[in-house]
């Protein structure tokens, strides 16, 4: 027996012949090119803060085998062991959360983020992809048995971290997860009335959310009419666009990073646009739309409820992810500080993202004989 042959029946053997590889292989390049612009961008960045030039890049490599090592071993996890790993990480999240809001550092007026073992670490990002397996597995224990009352569960969860989040503030993953959390409802078999109430309680939560938030109330009025604030990113943005054209500028030749404040965070694909032009931003834009898509399209034949109410909802949350950044830049939405997946600087994102796409890898593997991996 070889190793890697169809006849090994070891651990790495069945996943090699089980895992998606073409979804894999288009993480490991978003991966690759987020390091790529990241050394594009961020050293203008460091200078301005007056670090190291490399100092962006040095602490995104750091995060590179530990992401690496995320995606593959969660990849390799069968389905309970991937619920219970979900289950664990939601509360471990929710409970650091809750020390953030108590002695968490404060960083433009949001209190995200916490230190632990000299680490900056941000507990909202890695429950997100928890709190989507999570709540799956509440809305299919309701189905499989309904004296279970998982969805008032999965209800009473949501509202807990939703309340969480916006104690931070962070409206923006308040609405991730709220799409994620309708979009696994609907797909367990909401009843229309149902859909009807979540969608009036989803423009009154919009609306009042313009009302108590100053910041969101700013940044929609900036969208709306530009000169009523201070619109410089995106417009500063929208400029690295218009002069990268289709083929860019030339690695190294953009100017636009030199005074954009978050060109390696939340701007990142400016700099993409600016210096390697239309091109490379389609490229991504492609990457991002051939992994949700293919994602769904394993889901077709699923026969497991659990398994595909958690894999649409990591893919829903990581394609929107996606749009909310790429939207913000283009000035197509109001901004949101919000990461482009694999792509932005970050420790925490790409530490959590690459959790969220090792449980997306691991339960959509191919089971054989009615569930060899359940």
């Amino acid at each position: 027996m070889s190793f890697g042959g169809r006849t090994d029946k070891s651990i790495v053997g069945r996943w090699w012949w089980t895992v998606d590889r073409w979804t894999l292989a288009a993480l490991f390049v978003l991966i690759g090119t987020g390091l790529f612009l990241t050394m594009a961008a961020s050293p203008s960045v460091a200078v301005r803060i007056h670090v190291d030039s490399f100092h962006f890049v040095r602490r995104q490599f750091i995060f590179l085998l530990p992401a690496i090592v995320v995606i593959l071993g969660v990849s390799m996890l069968d389905v309970k062991t991937v619920r219970r790993l979900a289950v664990i990480g939601f509360f471990g999240s929710l409970l650091l959360m809750g020390l953030a809001l108590l002695v968490g550092h404060e960083v433009k007026g949001a209190t995200r983020w916490i230190n632990l073992g000299g680490l900056s670490i941000q507990p909202s990002e890695f429950m997100k992809p928890a709190f989507a397996v999570t709540i799956a597995w509440l809305f299919a224990a309701q189905k499989t048995s309904p004296e279970m009352p998982g969805n008032w569960i999965a209800i009473g969860l949501f509202g807990l971290t939703a309340g969480l989040l916006l104690l931070q503030p962070d409206v923006g993953m308040t609405l991730v997860i709220c799409v994620v959390f309708f979009a696994e409802f609907f797909l367990a078999g909401l009843p229309m009335i149902w859909v009807a109430l979540f969608g009036l309680l989803g423009c009154g939560g919009a609306v009042g959310a313009y009302f108590l938030f100053p910041h969101v109330q700013s940044r929609v009025a900036r969208f709306l009419d530009p000169q009523s604030g201070d619109s410089y990113q995106v417009t500063t943005a929208l400029q690295a666009f218009g002069n990268g054209g289709l083929l860019g500028r030339g690695p190294g030749e953009g100017s636009i990073k030199e005074v954009l404040p978050d060109a390696h965070t939340d701007f990142i694909l400016a700099v993409a646009g600016e210096e390697f032009g239309l091109f490379l931003c389609l490229f991504v834009v492609v990457m991002f739309a051939f992994i949700v898509l293919r994602g769904f399209a394993r889901m077709y034949r699923e026969d497991s409820l659990f398994v595909l109410l958690a894999v649409s909802g990591l893919l829903v949350q990581f394609g929107l992810q996606a749009v909310i950044n790429m939207a913000s830049t283009l000035h197509l939405m109001p901004t949101k500080g919000m990461t482009l997946p694999f792509i932005s600087y970050g420790g925490s994102s790409m530490l959590a993202l690459a959790f969220g796409m090792g449980m997306m890898l691991a339960l959509s593997r191919k089971r054989f004989g009615g569930g060899a991996w359940s």
